[in-house]
Order: C-alpha cells, then structure tokens, then sequence
C-alpha cells in the first residue's frame, strides 16, 4: 500500500520523466496551443521584414514625380500593417492568450483588407509607367516598373501568410466543444431533535 502511494505521489510531483511527455500531450489538444504549434513567432519575423521592405521602398518612391503608388502612401501604411501583425505574431507566441489571438485575427484581416485595396492601385500605377516608357526616360521608368512589381509580388506573397495566420488563429479560437459540468453535492444530514 505504501508503495502506491509513493509512485502516485512521484506521478503528481513529476518525478518520473513521462510527466513532460504528457503535458505536452495536454497542451497540443488546447486551442491556443495550436496556434502556437503553427510558430507564428516564425512567420510574424518574415512578415516584420517584408514590412520594413515596404517602408523602405516608400522612400525610394516619394523622390519620384511620377503615378506610382506612393501617390496615395501605400508603402507607408502598408509596412505599417505588415510591422504590425508581424510584432503580434511575435509577442501572441511567448504569450499567448485569446484575446491576443483575437487581436491579431483582426489585425490579419485588415492587413489582408490593404493588400486587396492596394494590389489594383499598384497595377494600375505599373500599366501607366509602361505607358510612359515609350518616352525619353526609358531607364527610369523600367527601374520604377521593377519596384511596383517587386512591391506588388511581395504584398501577395503576405497576403498567402496572412491568410494562413487568420485560418489557424480562427481555428486557434474556435473551441473543440462545449460541455456543461454539473456537480451534486449531496445537503449534510440533519440532525433535528424533536420536541
């Protein structure tokens, strides 16, 4: 009897070395851990660096007089979203919670909101830099070309992660099932004298 009880007290106390092994186990059937299981901290890196590209090739952009897609700021707010869900992604993995999930479901969404807007503004803006190649300034407005479509190609490569993210973090959210606990709890007897 009192062997029993020193291995199920070694089990409780993890002792035995299989306890890692089965929270481990327990932590893959949470929700959140399959967010985690997904590393969004991995691909929030690749998204925060296509954002910094972003950025940067704003300013390439805004020095040029021609219709590129600086005209309405899309490099700008654009980094500005793919920093955003990138630096999300990164803290939603060391500490993830649900209302982190849901935040970076909702910032993956509107990124994907501003890559939709933007992707016909930049082919729209690449078709008429075409249009004016025809001009004396072929060189320039090839290397513009060469930007937008670089910008335009990286935007859909973010939009492909992005939409990743938003189905695993909504399946991180959606819970397994719902179970009602109902627990009795008998009334103590009562031990009434009568008169």
């Amino acid at each position: 009897m009192e062997e029993t009880e020193s291995t199920t007290q070694d089990r409780t106390t993890g002792q035995d070395g299989s306890h890692a092994a089965d929270h481990t186990l327990l932590m893959s059937s949470k929700p959140l851990h399959r967010f985690i299981q997904k590393e969004p901290k991995t691909l929030g890196i690749v998204i925060l660096i296509f954002g910094c590209a972003e950025i940067l090739m704003g300013f390439v952009l805004s020095h040029e007089g021609d219709d590129t897609s600086y005209s309405i700021y899309i490099p700008f707010w654009q980094g500005a979203l793919f920093l955003a869900c990138g630096n999300l992604s990164i803290y939603t993995e060391m500490n993830p919670s649900k209302k982190m999930v849901t935040v970076c479901l909702a910032m993956y969404v509107l990124s994907i909101l501003g890559v939709v807007v933007s992707a016909p503004f930049r082919l729209r803006c690449m078709l008429h830099i075409r249009y004016l190649r025809h001009g004396y300034h072929s060189e320039d407005h090839s290397q513009l070309v060469g930007v937008e479509s670089l910008l335009f190609t990286s935007s859909l490569c973010v939009s492909v992660l992005l939409i990743f993210l938003c189905a695993v973090a909504r399946l991180a959210l959606k819970s397994t099932s719902t179970q009602i606990i109902v627990q009795h709890i008998p009334l103590p007897p009562c031990n009434t004298t009568s008169n």
